[in-house]
């Protein structure tokens, strides 16, 4: 078992190896993004979203729906993404392989994978599958995604673990930088915090696993809330 995972490991190495990096971020501003700019800016070189409290009630935020800056720059299918990331409570995520709804009243709306991350202790590093099918692991958790009875809400099969979720969590440096890295290959998808590995997902379920799409960074409704996006590195496989 440990020579097949290291051998897996190995070829998705050597098929991202010849593949060129892909510059998302020029560091500056926010050419080749699209989002509500009045929540979306470049700040001390990082691409900062925020939820502004809202007048009438200053502990929440005055986004109504989540909403996101969308890269762009084309689709991605099999590739692997790190960046930078810091929270200051509330939640986000980065979508990848993902579509395009009809905007809202504060911005683009997104359907699609999530690595997710948060400022609490439970869903940091976790796939969810925005306006979808909803969790897909838990962190943590190693994970096959079968087709449910009906067609549309999956059977999430445990097939084992990567690791501790406490652990984890507690590597994660509070409203800190902390690196994120995605890797997906084919219908298999890898989440990765500050070098640890966080899910291991098999989306099985052919008619709704989305095999390619958007990358777009989430702001979600609720509390008023920072979060910022740097350093990003894409590399796609050929």
């Amino acid at each position: 078992m440990k020579l097949h995972l290291t051998l897996a490991a190995l070829f998705t190495a050597l098929s991202f190896a010849s593949a060129e990096e892909k510059e998302i971020f020029n560091g500056k501003d926010l050419t080749g993004w699209e989002g509500n700019k009045d929540l979306w800016s470049v700040k001390d070189g990082a691409i900062t979203g925020i939820t502004p409290p809202d007048p009438a009630d200053p502990k929440k935020g005055i986004i109504k729906h989540n909403t996101f800056l969308v890269w762009k720059g084309g689709t991605v299918a099999d590739f692997e993404l790190t960046f930078q990331f810091r929270i200051e409570k509330g939640n986000s995520g980065v979508q990848y392989r993902s579509k395009e709804l009809t905007p809202g009243e504060f911005g683009p709306i997104i359907s699609g994978y999530q690595a997710d991350f948060e400022a609490g202790e439970k869903y940091s590093g976790i796939l969810y599958e925005e306006r979808g099918r909803g969790i897909l692991a838990l962190r943590g958790e190693k994970t096959v995604i079968k087709a449910g009875p009906d067609g549309k809400k999956p059977v999430v099969e445990k097939a084992g673990t990567v690791g501790d979720s406490a652990a984890i969590q507690a590597a994660i440096k509070k409203e800190d930088w902390n690196e994120y890295r995605i890797v997906a290959k084919g219908n298999h998808v890898q989440h990765f915090i500050n070098g640890m590995q966080t899910v291991d997902v098999t989306d099985e379920d052919a008619a709704n696993a989305p095999k390619e799409g958007l990358l777009a960074l989430q702001i979600h409704q609720g509390p008023p809330m920072i979060v910022q996006f740097k350093n990003f590195k894409l590399v796609e496989s050929k």
